[in-house]
């Protein structure tokens, strides 16, 4: 039973790292810019879009479809960059083992 206690003990301090990294992760901010500039995309480490930015030059050509394509392209890269860190950030906490289904 002894072990029981020890390994519920280990459970919760694992579940309050988890919660430190999340909240961690949810004040990292990641921006990504895409055609040039054009369009600039603020993601935070949860992957939530926080800002989009679109240049006025993009508005003068009139061309939606490149406007289009530049804040998926932007959005895109910059919740890549986030899933990245955040996957790196689970590595640290879990020593390396690659637990399916946490990010």
């Amino acid at each position: 039973m002894a072990n029981m206690g020890k390994l519920m003990k280990q459970a919760q301090e694992m579940q309050a790292r988890m919660q430190k990294m999340q909240d961690e992760l949810a004040r990292m901010e990641f921006e990504v810019s895409s055609g040039g500039g054009m369009v600039t995309v603020k993601v935070n480490g949860q992957q939530d879009v926080l800002t989009l930015s679109i240049d006025d030059e993009v508005f003068a050509d009139g061309d939606r479809e490149l406007l289009e394509d530049l804040i998926v392209a932007a959005i895109n890269e910059a919740r890549a960059k986030a899933a990245e860190s955040a996957k790196q950030h689970m590595a640290s906490l879990t020593g390396g083992l690659n637990l399916p289904g946490l990010f």
